[in-house]
Protein backbone atom coordinates (compact mmCIF):
# COMPACT_ATOMS: atom_id res chain seq x y z
CA UNK A 1 0.00 0.00 0.00
CA UNK A 2 1.43 3.26 -1.16
CA UNK A 3 1.93 5.66 1.63
CA UNK A 4 -0.47 8.79 1.44
CA UNK A 5 1.93 11.77 -0.14
CA UNK A 6 2.85 9.23 -2.14
CA UNK A 7 -0.20 8.24 -3.57
CA UNK A 8 -1.15 11.91 -4.27
CA UNK A 9 2.17 13.00 -5.91
CA UNK A 10 2.27 9.69 -7.96
CA UNK A 11 -1.80 10.75 -9.00
CA UNK A 12 -0.51 14.10 -9.73
CA UNK A 13 2.17 12.28 -11.92
CA UNK A 14 -0.08 10.64 -13.41
CA UNK A 15 -2.73 13.38 -14.15
CA UNK A 16 0.17 15.43 -15.88
CA UNK A 17 1.45 12.71 -18.16
CA UNK A 18 1.22 12.43 -21.37
CA UNK A 19 -0.72 9.24 -23.19
CA UNK A 20 2.32 7.69 -23.94
CA UNK A 21 2.84 7.11 -20.19
CA UNK A 22 1.86 4.81 -17.91
CA UNK A 23 -1.66 4.61 -17.10
CA UNK A 24 -3.89 5.15 -14.46
CA UNK A 25 -4.29 1.62 -13.49
CA UNK A 26 -0.71 1.64 -11.67
CA UNK A 27 -2.73 3.84 -9.21
CA UNK A 28 -6.12 2.90 -8.04
CA UNK A 29 -8.84 4.88 -8.86
CA UNK A 30 -10.78 5.66 -5.34
CA UNK A 31 -14.22 4.42 -4.86
CA UNK A 32 -16.28 7.85 -3.67
CA UNK A 33 -19.18 7.58 -0.94
CA UNK A 34 -21.24 10.73 -0.71
CA UNK A 35 -23.63 10.87 2.24
CA UNK A 36 -26.16 14.07 2.81
CA UNK A 37 -28.30 14.79 4.98
CA UNK A 38 -31.68 17.10 4.29
CA UNK A 39 -31.77 19.61 6.91
CA UNK A 40 -28.80 19.98 9.89
CA UNK A 41 -27.05 22.32 10.94
CA UNK A 42 -23.31 22.75 12.11
CA UNK A 43 -22.30 21.57 15.05
CA UNK A 44 -25.41 19.16 15.60
CA UNK A 45 -23.32 15.52 15.11
CA UNK A 46 -21.28 14.17 18.15
CA UNK A 47 -17.82 14.92 16.66
CA UNK A 48 -18.57 18.34 17.46
CA UNK A 49 -19.43 17.77 21.24
CA UNK A 50 -23.04 17.83 20.60
CA UNK A 51 -24.05 15.73 23.57
CA UNK A 52 -28.03 15.21 22.36
CA UNK A 53 -27.57 13.74 19.09
CA UNK A 54 -25.93 10.38 18.86
CA UNK A 55 -24.21 9.82 15.49
CA UNK A 56 -21.22 6.94 15.76
CA UNK A 57 -20.98 6.88 12.10
CA UNK A 58 -20.26 9.89 11.31
CA UNK A 59 -17.84 10.24 14.27
CA UNK A 60 -16.32 6.95 12.80
CA UNK A 61 -15.79 9.25 9.73
CA UNK A 62 -14.24 12.20 11.38
CA UNK A 63 -12.15 10.05 14.25
CA UNK A 64 -10.36 8.23 11.23
CA UNK A 65 -9.95 11.09 8.44
CA UNK A 66 -10.72 14.81 8.59
CA UNK A 67 -13.21 16.62 10.76
CA UNK A 68 -13.62 20.49 8.94
CA UNK A 69 -15.27 22.48 11.70
CA UNK A 70 -15.99 25.73 9.06
CA UNK A 71 -17.59 24.21 5.80
CA UNK A 72 -20.87 26.21 4.24
CA UNK A 73 -23.09 26.04 1.68
CA UNK A 74 -23.30 28.91 -0.63
CA UNK A 75 -26.86 28.89 -0.27
CA UNK A 76 -28.60 27.12 2.84
CA UNK A 77 -31.44 25.47 0.64
CA UNK A 78 -31.83 21.71 -0.97
CA UNK A 79 -31.92 22.53 -5.26
CA UNK A 80 -29.60 24.92 -4.45
CA UNK A 81 -27.06 23.91 -2.69
CA UNK A 82 -27.00 20.27 -4.15
CA UNK A 83 -26.72 22.76 -7.65
CA UNK A 84 -23.24 23.98 -5.78
CA UNK A 85 -22.12 20.71 -4.58
CA UNK A 86 -22.54 18.73 -8.06
CA UNK A 87 -21.11 21.58 -10.18
CA UNK A 88 -17.90 23.08 -8.01
CA UNK A 89 -20.10 26.81 -8.98
CA UNK A 90 -20.85 28.94 -6.50
CA UNK A 91 -25.62 29.32 -7.11
CA UNK A 92 -24.98 32.98 -8.94
CA UNK A 93 -22.46 31.17 -11.32
CA UNK A 94 -25.47 28.49 -12.40
CA UNK A 95 -28.38 30.86 -14.00
CA UNK A 96 -32.03 29.36 -13.15
CA UNK A 97 -30.31 26.77 -10.74
CA UNK A 98 -29.38 29.43 -7.87
CA UNK A 99 -32.83 29.30 -7.14
CA UNK A 100 -35.05 26.56 -5.78
CA UNK A 101 -37.41 24.78 -7.63
CA UNK A 102 -35.66 25.75 -10.94
CA UNK A 103 -34.97 24.05 -14.38
CA UNK A 104 -31.79 22.59 -14.17
CA UNK A 105 -29.88 24.19 -17.16
CA UNK A 106 -28.43 22.02 -19.86
CA UNK A 107 -25.51 23.17 -20.00
CA UNK A 108 -24.33 22.48 -16.24
CA UNK A 109 -22.81 18.92 -16.29
CA UNK A 110 -22.58 17.50 -12.43
CA UNK A 111 -19.69 15.88 -10.97
CA UNK A 112 -21.81 12.39 -11.16
CA UNK A 113 -22.46 12.62 -14.67
CA UNK A 114 -18.89 13.15 -15.77
CA UNK A 115 -17.69 10.08 -13.71
CA UNK A 116 -20.43 7.78 -15.31
CA UNK A 117 -18.67 9.07 -18.46
CA UNK A 118 -15.21 8.28 -17.61
CA UNK A 119 -15.24 4.94 -16.04
CA UNK A 120 -17.61 4.92 -13.20
CA UNK A 121 -20.13 3.15 -12.23
CA UNK A 122 -22.54 5.36 -10.32
CA UNK A 123 -25.77 5.52 -8.42
CA UNK A 124 -28.06 7.23 -5.87
CA UNK A 125 -30.61 6.07 -3.37
CA UNK A 126 -33.28 8.49 -2.02
CA UNK A 127 -32.59 12.37 -2.83
CA UNK A 128 -30.39 13.52 -5.37
CA UNK A 129 -30.73 16.58 -6.74
CA UNK A 130 -33.66 17.72 -6.00
CA UNK A 131 -36.32 19.19 -5.90
CA UNK A 132 -37.17 20.77 -9.94
CA UNK A 133 -36.61 19.77 -13.01
CA UNK A 134 -33.58 17.97 -14.83
CA UNK A 135 -34.25 17.77 -18.38
CA UNK A 136 -33.46 15.59 -20.75
CA UNK A 137 -30.29 15.00 -22.89
CA UNK A 138 -30.77 13.13 -26.24
CA UNK A 139 -34.19 12.43 -25.42
CA UNK A 140 -33.20 10.38 -21.70
CA UNK A 141 -33.93 12.30 -18.54
CA UNK A 142 -31.01 13.44 -17.55
CA UNK A 143 -29.56 11.31 -13.84
CA UNK A 144 -27.78 14.60 -12.34
CA UNK A 145 -26.57 11.84 -9.10
CA UNK A 146 -26.63 8.91 -11.31
CA UNK A 147 -29.16 5.90 -11.56
CA UNK A 148 -31.88 5.37 -8.35
CA UNK A 149 -31.13 2.55 -6.26
CA UNK A 150 -34.57 2.41 -4.44
CA UNK A 151 -36.38 -1.24 -4.48
CA UNK A 152 -35.10 -2.05 -1.10
CA UNK A 153 -38.06 -0.89 1.84
CA UNK A 154 -38.23 -1.13 5.45
CA UNK A 155 -40.24 -0.15 8.64
CA UNK A 156 -39.24 3.46 9.61
CA UNK A 157 -38.83 4.04 13.58
CA UNK A 158 -41.23 6.78 13.61
CA UNK A 159 -43.86 8.44 11.37
CA UNK A 160 -43.24 10.57 8.80
CA UNK A 161 -39.71 9.19 8.48
CA UNK A 162 -38.46 7.12 4.82
CA UNK A 163 -39.43 3.60 4.05
CA UNK A 164 -36.62 3.57 2.10
CA UNK A 165 -33.93 0.97 3.64
CA UNK A 166 -31.04 3.27 2.13
CA UNK A 167 -28.49 1.23 3.74
CA UNK A 168 -29.96 -2.40 1.76
CA UNK A 169 -29.99 -0.43 -1.35
CA UNK A 170 -26.50 0.84 -1.58
CA UNK A 171 -25.59 -2.92 -0.93
CA UNK A 172 -28.13 -3.47 -4.12
CA UNK A 173 -25.61 -1.23 -5.63
CA UNK A 174 -22.38 -2.93 -4.69
CA UNK A 175 -24.17 -5.94 -5.95
CA UNK A 176 -24.90 -4.34 -9.28
CA UNK A 177 -21.02 -2.81 -9.68
CA UNK A 178 -18.81 -4.57 -12.27
CA UNK A 179 -15.81 -5.77 -10.64
CA UNK A 180 -13.40 -3.57 -12.85
CA UNK A 181 -14.86 -0.83 -11.89
CA UNK A 182 -14.36 1.77 -9.26
CA UNK A 183 -17.94 3.40 -7.90
CA UNK A 184 -19.92 6.93 -6.29
CA UNK A 185 -22.61 6.17 -4.55
CA UNK A 186 -24.70 9.41 -3.15
CA UNK A 187 -26.68 8.24 -0.40
CA UNK A 188 -29.13 11.05 -0.29
CA UNK A 189 -31.04 10.50 3.29
CA UNK A 190 -34.63 12.33 3.71
CA UNK A 191 -33.81 12.93 6.86
CA UNK A 192 -34.30 14.94 9.39
CA UNK A 193 -36.30 16.72 6.98
CA UNK A 194 -40.64 17.56 8.23
CA UNK A 195 -42.22 16.63 8.81
CA UNK A 196 -41.40 14.98 12.58
CA UNK A 197 -43.86 12.44 14.63
CA UNK A 198 -44.17 15.27 17.60
CA UNK A 199 -42.24 13.97 20.72
CA UNK A 200 -40.82 10.84 19.42
CA UNK A 201 -37.17 12.17 20.88
CA UNK A 202 -38.49 11.34 24.20
CA UNK A 203 -40.79 8.41 23.69
CA UNK A 204 -38.87 6.49 21.21
CA UNK A 205 -34.89 8.07 21.25
CA UNK A 206 -35.03 7.85 25.13
CA UNK A 207 -34.17 11.50 25.19
CA UNK A 208 -35.11 13.95 27.44
CA UNK A 209 -36.17 17.78 27.82
CA UNK A 210 -33.00 18.53 29.91
CA UNK A 211 -30.87 17.65 27.27
CA UNK A 212 -31.42 20.74 25.66
CA UNK A 213 -29.24 23.50 26.66
CA UNK A 214 -28.28 25.58 24.01
CA UNK A 215 -31.20 26.63 22.98
CA UNK A 216 -30.65 29.72 20.22
CA UNK A 217 -31.04 32.87 21.61
CA UNK A 218 -33.80 33.97 18.60
CA UNK A 219 -36.22 31.01 19.40
CA UNK A 220 -38.09 30.89 23.28
CA UNK A 221 -36.80 28.70 25.52
CA UNK A 222 -39.50 26.39 26.25
CA UNK A 223 -40.38 22.78 26.19
CA UNK A 224 -42.18 23.01 22.94
CA UNK A 225 -38.87 24.22 21.23
CA UNK A 226 -36.99 21.60 22.82
CA UNK A 227 -39.37 18.77 22.25
CA UNK A 228 -39.31 19.90 18.52
CA UNK A 229 -35.27 20.00 18.51
CA UNK A 230 -35.11 16.33 20.17
CA UNK A 231 -37.43 14.96 17.24
CA UNK A 232 -34.78 16.45 14.75
CA UNK A 233 -32.04 14.56 16.63
CA UNK A 234 -34.19 11.31 16.20
CA UNK A 235 -34.05 11.75 12.30
CA UNK A 236 -30.52 12.83 12.47
CA UNK A 237 -29.59 9.77 14.12
CA UNK A 238 -31.62 7.61 11.95
CA UNK A 239 -29.54 9.46 8.71
CA UNK A 240 -26.12 8.32 10.82
CA UNK A 241 -27.73 4.29 11.63
CA UNK A 242 -27.82 3.95 7.58
CA UNK A 243 -24.57 5.91 7.19
CA UNK A 244 -22.87 3.41 10.07
CA UNK A 245 -24.27 0.10 8.26
CA UNK A 246 -23.14 1.41 4.71
CA UNK A 247 -19.46 2.27 6.19
CA UNK A 248 -19.63 -1.62 7.88
CA UNK A 249 -20.46 -3.08 4.55
CA UNK A 250 -17.48 -1.52 2.99
CA UNK A 251 -15.05 -2.92 5.67
CA UNK A 252 -16.94 -6.16 5.37
CA UNK A 253 -16.40 -6.07 1.45
CA UNK A 254 -12.70 -4.93 1.30
CA UNK A 255 -13.43 -2.04 -0.28
CA UNK A 256 -13.26 0.77 2.59
CA UNK A 257 -9.46 1.67 2.41
CA UNK A 258 -9.87 3.19 -0.88
CA UNK A 259 -12.92 4.91 -0.28
CA UNK A 260 -13.69 8.49 0.21
CA UNK A 261 -16.06 8.76 2.19
CA UNK A 262 -17.27 12.64 2.61
CA UNK A 263 -20.42 13.20 5.12
CA UNK A 264 -22.14 16.54 5.15
CA UNK A 265 -25.74 17.98 5.01
CA UNK A 266 -26.91 20.13 2.33
CA UNK A 267 -28.29 23.25 4.59
CA UNK A 268 -29.36 24.17 8.01
CA UNK A 269 -32.12 22.56 10.28
CA UNK A 270 -35.61 22.96 9.31
CA UNK A 271 -36.57 25.48 12.22
CA UNK A 272 -37.64 29.42 11.77
CA UNK A 273 -34.54 31.78 11.09
CA UNK A 274 -31.96 28.84 9.89
CA UNK A 275 -33.14 26.64 6.60
CA UNK A 276 -33.55 29.30 3.90
CA UNK A 277 -31.47 32.31 5.45
CA UNK A 278 -28.13 33.04 5.27
CA UNK A 279 -27.38 33.07 9.35
CA UNK A 280 -24.65 30.65 10.74
CA UNK A 281 -26.78 28.25 11.63
CA UNK A 282 -28.52 28.20 8.09
CA UNK A 283 -24.94 28.12 6.13
CA UNK A 284 -22.74 26.10 8.63
CA UNK A 285 -22.92 22.59 8.24
CA UNK A 286 -21.65 19.04 9.50
CA UNK A 287 -18.56 17.90 7.04
CA UNK A 288 -16.02 14.88 7.46
CA UNK A 289 -14.03 13.30 4.74
CA UNK A 290 -12.33 9.84 5.48
CA UNK A 291 -10.17 8.04 3.01
CA UNK A 292 -7.28 5.68 4.63
CA UNK A 293 -5.42 5.39 1.80
CA UNK A 294 -5.29 8.73 0.75
CA UNK A 295 -5.52 11.01 4.28
CA UNK A 296 -2.01 11.08 6.04
CA UNK A 297 -3.33 12.41 9.55
CA UNK A 298 -6.56 11.07 10.43
CA UNK A 299 -8.48 12.46 13.13
CA UNK A 300 -7.41 15.67 12.60
CA UNK A 301 -9.31 19.13 13.03
CA UNK A 302 -9.47 21.30 10.05
CA UNK A 303 -10.15 24.94 10.87
CA UNK A 304 -9.64 27.01 7.58
CA UNK A 305 -13.11 28.02 5.89
CA UNK A 306 -14.43 25.57 3.08
CA UNK A 307 -17.16 25.76 0.42
CA UNK A 308 -19.65 23.23 -0.77
CA UNK A 309 -18.26 24.40 -4.21
CA UNK A 310 -14.75 22.43 -3.07
CA UNK A 311 -16.30 19.20 -3.50
CA UNK A 312 -16.91 18.40 -7.21
CA UNK A 313 -13.17 19.78 -8.02
CA UNK A 314 -11.85 17.34 -5.00
CA UNK A 315 -13.49 14.21 -6.34
CA UNK A 316 -12.44 15.02 -9.80
CA UNK A 317 -9.00 15.15 -9.20
CA UNK A 318 -8.97 12.33 -7.16
CA UNK A 319 -11.12 10.48 -9.77
CA UNK A 320 -8.08 11.24 -11.94
CA UNK A 321 -10.40 13.17 -14.57
CA UNK A 322 -8.87 16.01 -15.93
CA UNK A 323 -10.66 19.38 -16.90
CA UNK A 324 -11.04 18.29 -20.24
CA UNK A 325 -12.26 15.60 -20.02
CA UNK A 326 -14.92 15.74 -17.57
CA UNK A 327 -17.38 18.14 -19.99
CA UNK A 328 -18.09 20.47 -17.17
CA UNK A 329 -18.43 24.18 -16.85
CA UNK A 330 -15.38 25.63 -15.21
CA UNK A 331 -15.19 25.05 -11.88
CA UNK A 332 -14.85 27.97 -8.94
CA UNK A 333 -14.13 25.76 -6.01
CA UNK A 334 -10.68 24.44 -5.34
CA UNK A 335 -9.80 20.71 -4.49
CA UNK A 336 -9.43 19.98 -0.84
CA UNK A 337 -6.65 17.18 -1.30
CA UNK A 338 -4.34 19.84 0.38
CA UNK A 339 -5.56 19.04 3.88
CA UNK A 340 -4.98 15.34 2.96
CA UNK A 341 -1.48 15.52 3.71
CA UNK A 342 0.57 16.70 7.05
CA UNK A 343 1.02 20.13 6.51
CA UNK A 344 -1.06 22.73 7.34
CA UNK A 345 -3.09 24.99 4.80
CA UNK A 346 -2.20 28.49 4.41
CA UNK A 347 -4.87 29.41 6.33
CA UNK A 348 -4.34 33.13 4.69
CA UNK A 349 -5.55 31.50 1.31
CA UNK A 350 -8.74 29.85 3.19
CA UNK A 351 -10.16 31.98 5.40
CA UNK A 352 -13.56 33.14 4.01
CA UNK A 353 -16.20 31.83 2.24
CA UNK A 354 -19.25 33.23 -0.20
CA UNK A 355 -22.84 33.20 0.13
CA UNK A 356 -26.14 34.24 -1.10
CA UNK A 357 -29.94 33.55 -2.30
CA UNK A 358 -31.95 34.27 -4.39
CA UNK A 359 -35.69 33.07 -5.06
CA UNK A 360 -36.00 30.00 -2.70
CA UNK A 361 -40.01 28.68 -1.70
CA UNK A 362 -42.87 31.22 -3.92
CA UNK A 363 -45.19 33.01 -1.45
CA UNK A 364 -44.57 36.82 -2.83
CA UNK A 365 -45.94 38.88 -5.20
CA UNK A 366 -44.55 37.99 -9.14
CA UNK A 367 -42.43 34.62 -7.39
CA UNK A 368 -40.18 36.85 -6.15
CA UNK A 369 -37.25 36.31 -4.13
CA UNK A 370 -35.12 37.40 -1.14
CA UNK A 371 -31.88 38.45 -2.95
CA UNK A 372 -28.78 38.41 -0.25
CA UNK A 373 -25.31 38.13 -0.61
CA UNK A 374 -23.02 37.71 2.37
CA UNK A 375 -19.08 36.80 3.18
CA UNK A 376 -18.12 34.99 5.90
CA UNK A 377 -14.30 35.61 7.47
CA UNK A 378 -12.30 35.73 10.75
CA UNK A 379 -15.40 34.61 12.88
CA UNK A 380 -17.38 37.73 11.35
CA UNK A 381 -20.52 37.46 8.97
CA UNK A 382 -21.37 40.19 6.54
CA UNK A 383 -24.48 40.11 4.95
CA UNK A 384 -26.48 42.51 2.53
CA UNK A 385 -30.28 42.30 1.64
CA UNK A 386 -30.73 43.60 -1.48
CA UNK A 387 -34.76 44.25 -1.32
CA UNK A 388 -35.14 44.77 2.43
CA UNK A 389 -38.68 45.67 1.81
CA UNK A 390 -39.80 42.46 1.25
CA UNK A 391 -40.54 39.87 3.79
CA UNK A 392 -37.39 37.58 4.22
CA UNK A 393 -39.25 34.25 5.23
CA UNK A 394 -42.63 34.69 2.75
CA UNK A 395 -44.95 36.86 3.27
CA UNK A 396 -46.96 36.52 5.86
CA UNK A 397 -50.50 36.39 4.24
CA UNK A 398 -49.14 33.31 2.46
CA UNK A 399 -47.96 31.25 5.41
CA UNK A 400 -44.49 32.92 5.70
CA UNK A 401 -43.12 29.96 2.38
CA UNK A 402 -39.65 30.13 3.31
CA UNK A 403 -40.04 28.66 6.54
CA UNK A 404 -41.05 25.11 7.08
CA UNK A 405 -44.24 24.26 9.10
CA UNK A 406 -43.18 22.97 12.66
CA UNK A 407 -44.45 23.28 16.49
CA UNK A 408 -41.11 25.70 16.70
CA UNK A 409 -42.96 28.16 13.55
CA UNK A 410 -46.39 27.80 14.90
CA UNK A 411 -45.47 28.28 18.80
CA UNK A 412 -43.46 31.80 17.56
CA UNK A 413 -46.67 33.06 15.20
CA UNK A 414 -49.38 31.74 17.74
CA UNK A 415 -47.55 34.21 20.32
CA UNK A 416 -46.74 37.43 18.49
CA UNK A 417 -48.34 39.43 20.13
CA UNK A 418 -48.32 37.72 23.47
CA UNK A 419 -45.77 40.21 26.43
CA UNK A 420 -42.21 39.54 26.28
CA UNK A 421 -43.17 37.18 22.86
CA UNK A 422 -42.96 39.97 20.42
CA UNK A 423 -39.47 39.78 19.86
CA UNK A 424 -39.37 36.18 18.46
CA UNK A 425 -41.39 37.11 15.63
CA UNK A 426 -39.22 40.11 14.64
CA UNK A 427 -36.23 37.90 14.55
CA UNK A 428 -37.75 34.71 12.50
CA UNK A 429 -40.44 36.69 10.30
CA UNK A 430 -39.54 40.59 10.87
CA UNK A 431 -38.45 42.49 7.35
CA UNK A 432 -34.82 43.07 8.50
CA UNK A 433 -32.15 46.27 7.19
CA UNK A 434 -30.46 46.27 4.18
CA UNK A 435 -26.87 45.23 6.17
CA UNK A 436 -26.11 42.92 9.09
CA UNK A 437 -22.70 42.15 10.50
CA UNK A 438 -22.14 39.89 13.48
CA UNK A 439 -19.43 38.68 15.25
CA UNK A 440 -20.02 35.34 15.33
CA UNK A 441 -17.54 33.93 17.41
CA UNK A 442 -19.29 35.71 20.12
CA UNK A 443 -23.02 35.67 18.70
CA UNK A 444 -23.56 32.65 16.46
CA UNK A 445 -26.65 33.12 17.30
CA UNK A 446 -26.16 36.15 14.96
CA UNK A 447 -28.63 38.45 17.29
CA UNK A 448 -26.66 41.52 17.79
CA UNK A 449 -26.51 43.40 14.55
CA UNK A 450 -23.08 44.96 14.63
CA UNK A 451 -23.90 46.87 11.27
CA UNK A 452 -24.11 50.40 12.73
CA UNK A 453 -21.60 49.63 15.32
CA UNK A 454 -18.29 52.72 14.59
CA UNK A 455 -15.54 49.98 16.21
CA UNK A 456 -16.15 47.66 13.64
CA UNK A 457 -17.08 49.53 11.01
CA UNK A 458 -13.53 48.98 9.27
CA UNK A 459 -13.79 45.58 9.35
CA UNK A 460 -17.26 45.52 7.99
CA UNK A 461 -16.33 47.52 5.02
CA UNK A 462 -13.04 45.40 4.04
CA UNK A 463 -15.01 42.73 4.06
CA UNK A 464 -18.13 44.00 1.67
CA UNK A 465 -15.25 45.47 -0.20
CA UNK A 466 -13.94 41.77 -0.92
CA UNK A 467 -16.97 40.48 -1.10
CA UNK A 468 -18.24 43.05 -4.34
CA UNK A 469 -15.03 42.40 -5.64
CA UNK A 470 -15.36 38.46 -5.71
CA UNK A 471 -18.58 38.47 -6.82
CA UNK A 472 -17.73 40.82 -9.52
CA UNK A 473 -15.20 38.84 -11.16
CA UNK A 474 -16.99 35.42 -10.43
CA UNK A 475 -19.67 37.39 -13.01
CA UNK A 476 -22.89 37.76 -10.87
CA UNK A 477 -25.49 39.33 -12.85
CA UNK A 478 -26.25 40.94 -9.34
CA UNK A 479 -23.25 42.95 -9.36
CA UNK A 480 -23.47 44.47 -12.79
CA UNK A 481 -27.24 45.69 -12.17
CA UNK A 482 -28.95 42.17 -13.66
CA UNK A 483 -29.94 41.04 -10.21
CA UNK A 484 -33.69 40.75 -11.48
CA UNK A 485 -32.89 38.07 -13.93
CA UNK A 486 -32.84 35.63 -11.15
CA UNK A 487 -36.85 36.81 -10.28
CA UNK A 488 -37.53 36.44 -13.99
CA UNK A 489 -36.73 32.50 -14.10
CA UNK A 490 -39.59 30.46 -13.80
CA UNK A 491 -40.44 28.51 -11.26
CA UNK A 492 -40.54 24.73 -12.06
CA UNK A 493 -43.59 23.66 -9.76
CA UNK A 494 -46.76 24.31 -11.85
CA UNK A 495 -49.22 23.25 -8.97
CA UNK A 496 -47.95 26.47 -6.82
CA UNK A 497 -46.14 28.94 -9.50
CA UNK A 498 -48.01 32.15 -8.88
CA UNK A 499 -49.02 31.54 -5.09
CA UNK A 500 -49.12 34.80 -3.95
CA UNK A 501 -51.32 36.12 -6.77
CA UNK A 502 -53.54 32.92 -7.04
CA UNK A 503 -54.14 32.36 -3.38
CA UNK A 504 -55.06 36.21 -3.08
CA UNK A 505 -57.45 35.67 -5.42
CA UNK A 506 -59.01 33.02 -3.51
CA UNK A 507 -58.39 29.91 -5.02
CA UNK A 508 -57.45 26.95 -2.31
CA UNK A 509 -53.66 25.92 -2.64
CA UNK A 510 -51.87 23.65 -0.56
CA UNK A 511 -48.65 24.34 -0.36
CA UNK A 512 -47.88 21.28 1.63
CA UNK A 513 -44.94 21.94 3.41
CA UNK A 514 -46.72 24.86 5.79
CA UNK A 515 -49.41 24.42 8.67
CA UNK A 516 -52.66 26.30 7.72
CA UNK A 517 -51.80 28.51 10.70
CA UNK A 518 -49.33 29.72 9.32
CA UNK A 519 -50.97 32.00 7.19
CA UNK A 520 -51.61 35.64 8.87
CA UNK A 521 -52.96 38.80 8.02
CA UNK A 522 -49.78 41.63 8.72
CA UNK A 523 -49.25 44.80 7.59
CA UNK A 524 -45.72 45.60 6.42
CA UNK A 525 -43.40 47.35 8.66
Amino acid sequence: MLRPLGYLAILGIILGACQSAPTAEEVPRPNILFAIADDASFPHMGAYGCTWVNTPGFDRVAENGLLFTNAYTPNAKCAPSRSCILTGRNSWQLEEAANHIPYFPDKFTTFMESLDENGYFVGHTAKGWAPGQVGEINGKKRQLTGPAFNDKKTDPPAEHISNNDYAENFRDFLTAKPDSLPFCFWYGSLEPHRRYEYGVGIEKGGKQLSDIDDIPNFWPQNDTVRTDMLDYAFEIEYFDQHLANMLDMLEEAGELANTIVIVTADNGMPFPRVKGQAYELSNHLPFAIMWPEGIQQSGKKVEEYISFIDIAPTLMELAQVSTEESGMQAMQGRSLSYFFEEQSADSATWDYVLLGKERHDIGRPNDWGYPIRGIVKNDYLYIRNYEPDRWPAGNPETGYLNTDGSPTKTFILNNRQTPGMEQYWKMNFGQRPTEEFYNIGNDPDCVRNLAFDPEVAPIMEAMKTQMVAELKAQGDPRMFGRGEIFDEYVYANESTRGFYERYMDGEELNAGWVNPTDFQEIEME
